[in-house]
């Protein structure tokens, strides 16, 4: 009897090689999403299709942060050659790994076995994962498109998401937790004006609500310095007329008004006053106390392509319309501390002082803001990368409040896991100059509040 020889280990290994290394098809949308994607899929290969860099192409005279992307990922592209080994043809291998090439094999005309017509980009990569999987590569399409995704799942033809920026929504840091302590406790809390933290791993600006069995209770915030809970800021007057509704409120305003927290984020659905609350504080901070020297407000311009040009008139007269919200918010707050009737005189002047800035995100990039406390509303509509676009503009001095509801996205390719407002959360929440409060009670009204729950 004859026994077959034992395979070597450098044979395993390089048959497990020949067998997990796979073909990343990647689409336009995932390189405006995050240009540095093609470096993540380590040992394994990237196809570029001519569709995408022609997209791409198409992309780049765009001023907004998509054409930014377009034109990084070109350029990032056009210097593999210098970065790798090889040939973009045949493949260049990056320093962190993966293989990339520009795929160029054109086909104008359907091939046996493919249902779809090429009369879009999304076909067309289906078309090249089709015709890659054919010659018995392992392809995997990536796209952040659903529907390109289901039709590759329909034509048998892996296919994913991008992963690389996502931070689950389901597991976000709430910012406030309750916790129940005993009597004593909080009576001694409140006699001492402090307390040791307690066992549960607060993170640094965590807020608490105490609770006792004997209905005993207090809000705290942790301090990551003296590792203690301690009081909130005393607040001895309504802030320009609005008060908190909850405590969940309270703790969101105390961490607006700390001027060592420089970064907040604030997440809620429709009504619980997030908008309101960081409007309301920064015009305290601004024209009451004098800390910052203007309050620089800012909305994401998702319905029209990130791009007000559709509009006639100034650019102001153009964001008018976009700022809305904000300008309803502002208004009330005016009427709130001036009185029925007196409102809009009273919004008139401040407008008139130059100390409230509207502007598109889109014209955020490349300014350098000190000392400004900037709100930047409607957050969940932007990508991770231009929320770091947008937080690294802050100057010396300058306090940056992100609001938003991560549930309400209006970009095509962003969900509650991936937009940078989730983002941000995740990556902040164990630092010391930033504090986070999800607001869960509607207090807009009671209809606003049962339409939240119900619809």
């Amino acid at each position: 009897m004859i026994l077959a020889q034992k395979p070597d280990v450098q044979t395993l290994v390089s048959k497990e090689k020949k067998v997990t290394r796979k073909t990343f098809l990647i689409d336009t949308n995932v390189l405006i999403h995050d240009p540095t994607s093609i470096k993540k899929f380590k040992d394994n290969d990237v196809v570029i299709t001519l569709d995408v860099l022609e997209e791409l192409d198409g992309l780049k005279r765009y001023t907004d942060e998509v054409g930014k992307n377009a034109r990084e990922v070109i350029r990032y592209i056009d210097s593999l050659k210098a970065e790798g080994t090889g040939d973009l043809h045949r493949g260049v291998t990056l320093a962190e790994g993966p293989k990339v090439r520009i795929y160029l094999e054109i086909k104008a005309e359907l091939v046996e076995g493919f249902p779809l017509p090429l009369d879009r980009q999304s076909n067309k990569l289906l078309l090249t994962a089709y015709l890659l999987k054919s010659k018995g590569e392992t392809v995997v399409i990536v796209s952040k498109d659903f529907v390109t995704r289901v039709k590759a799942e329909a034509m048998d033809l892996e296919s994913e998401d991008y992963e690389d920026l996502k931070s689950s929504y389901e597991d976000l840091y709430k910012g406030i937790r309750k916790v129940e302590a005993a009597k004593r406790d909080i009576d001694q809390f409140f006699k001492d004006g402090t307390l040791p933290a307690m066992e549960g791993g607060f993170r640094p600006n965590e807020y608490a609500i105490l609770t006792s069995p004997e209905n005993s209770s207090a809000v705290v915030k942790y301090n990551e310095k003296n590792k203690r809970l301690e009081p909130l800021l005393p607040v001895s007057r309504d802030i320009w007329g609005i008060s908190a509704l909850n405590a969940e409120q309270r703790c969101a305003i105390d961490l607006l008004l700390r001027d060592d927290i420089q970064l907040v984020t604030l997440i809620g659905p429709a009504g619980t006053g997030k908008t309101l609350l960081a409007l309301a504080c920064g015009m305290r901070k601004v024209f009451d106390e004098n800390i910052y020297s203007r309050i620089l407000v800012s909305r994401p311009i998702v319905p029209l392509g990130k791009d007000i040009g559709f509009l006639p008139g100034t650019k102001e007269e153009k964001l008018y319309h976009w700022m809305q919200p904000i300008y309803d918010n502002l208004e009330f707050l005016c009427t709130s501390t001036s009185g029925e009737g007196n409102g809009p005189g009273t919004l008139e002047f401040i407008m008139e002082s130059k100390k409230i800035e509207m502007e598109a995100v889109t014209y955020i990039r490349g300014r350098s803001l000190p000392k400004m406390y900037m709100i930047i509303d409607e957050a969940q509509n932007l990508t991770p990368h231009e929320v770091k676009t947008i937080i690294s503009r802050a100057g010396k001095g300058t306090k940056v409040i992100l609001t938003g509801d991560s549930t309400q996205i209006d970009n095509p390719y962003l969900d509650k896991d991936s937009n940078g407002l989730t983002y941000c959360v995740n990556r902040f929440k164990n630092q010391r100059i930033y504090g986070h409060i999800f607001l869960e009670r509607t207090e807009r009204s009671e209809l606003a509040s049962i339409a939240a729950e119900i619809l």
